[in-house]
């Protein structure tokens, strides 16, 4: 009976042990095939540090102006009663923009008209008095002396005729200016004057430019002035959005600035900008001066970090190693491409190959 137990009990630990070696192939896969390895990382994009022949700027300070702009001002005195527009609105040419108030001119337009009528009777009395002097005077009734006197009364009504005619025209031009009207199509840059406020002739009210026609504007020193004058194109830089765009032409002006030894240099810009590009941004213009050969990389391949500069230059084995280097200006191939590229001052050699994705290259090394 003894061994009869343990028997049965030897059966229970061989029938445990087939249990647990049978769930430990199957929490392993079950005698399925095993999963391949893992596919090996895709090869980073890279570019070679070379000599490349570049076109070599000059980086001016500019500023973004309006080629067309005008000021809207009040030619006549008078209280502001309407502002139909505000900043930032978008006006067609002859828009009504602002109405100052017309009361005295409407009374100086009701005086000239009065004056007109007052200028007609005396007129239509003035004929019917030279008409009867005439009458008379070929019936020998009254000297040739009063025909003449009638005549210069005549004349004078038809003059003050005129000039009536004259001060109401001038009243209804008065009357017009106290309607302020678009220059041009554009967008309300700015607005100076609120309503209720007193105008007077000549000041500006409203600023108007036209969105379409923008220029980066900037003084170039005269030393480099030479170097400029042969320059049909440019690049303007526009750092508060990280663009860079092609000038459609450049126009040094005939003048320069005695005080700053310098000359205004406009850079024309095309019609398709980037938004945020106004009046008043602050640019950079890439004048070119001439061709070098230089070290460049790629500018996308730099990667800055506060005070750290650097890039991460591939090695034999294909690994990414993260390594600080010193950079120049940006620069411009003298070959027609597309690459933005910056000049390599220290830290790589000619012909070392850097990642141009610096992201995915750090993604390597975790």
């Amino acid at each position: 009976m003894q061994r009869k137990s343990i028997a049965i009990a030897a059966g229970a630990v061989l029938a445990g042990a087939l249990l647990t070696t049978t769930g430990l192939l199957l929490a392993q896969g079950g005698g399925k095939p095993a999963p391949a390895a893992a596919a090996a990382p895709a090869e980073l994009a890279s570019a070679v540090v070379a000599l490349r022949e570049v076109v070599e700027t000059y980086p001016a300070d500019a500023l973004i102006e309006a080629v067309r702009q005008a000021a809207v001002s009040a030619q006549i005195g008078g209280t502001v009663t309407a502002l139909y527009v505000d900043a930032g609105d978008r006006v067609r040419r002859g828009q009504l923009l602002a109405r100052i108030d017309t009361r005295d001119s409407d009374a100086r337009v009701s005086a000239g008209r009065a004056a007109i009528a007052q200028a007609e009777a005396g007129l239509g009395q003035a004929q019917l008095e030279f008409d009867r002097t005439q009458e008379l005077v070929r019936q020998g009734f009254v000297s040739r002396a009063a025909l003449d006197r009638t005549d210069a009364e005549l004349k004078t009504a038809r003059a003050a005729l005129e000039v009536a005619r004259a001060g109401a025209a001038q009243a209804a031009t008065a009357r017009s200016f106290a309607e302020l009207r678009a220059p041009i199509d554009g967008v309300v840059s700015q607005r100076m004057i609120e309503r209720g406020e007193l105008a007077g002739p000549g000041q500006a009210l409203l600023l108007v430019h036209d969105p379409a026609q923008l220029r980066a504007v900037a003084a170039v020193p005269q030393f480099v002035l030479p170097r400029v004058l042969g320059a049909r194109t440019a690049q303007v830089e526009l750092p508060t959005l990280a663009r860079t765009v092609p000038a459609t032409r450049v126009t040094v002006l005939p003048a320069a600035d005695a005080r700053l030894l310098s000359t205004l240099v406009r850079a024309d810009l095309g019609a398709d900008l980037p938004a945020g590009v106004v009046p008043g941004t602050a640019a950079t213009v890439l004048l070119p001066i001439g061709r070098a050969r230089k070290l460049v990389l790629p500018q996308a391949a730099v990667l800055v970090r506060g005070e750290l500069t650097a890039a991460y230059v591939i090695g034999a084995d294909g690994r990414p190693q993260l390594r600080q280097i010193r950079v120049g200006e940006r620069v411009t191939a003298a070959e027609a491409d597309a690459e933005a590229l910056i000049e390599v001052l220290a830290g790589l050699a000619e012909g070392e190959r850097v990642a141009l994705d610096p992201l995915a290259a750090a993604g390597r090394l975790r």
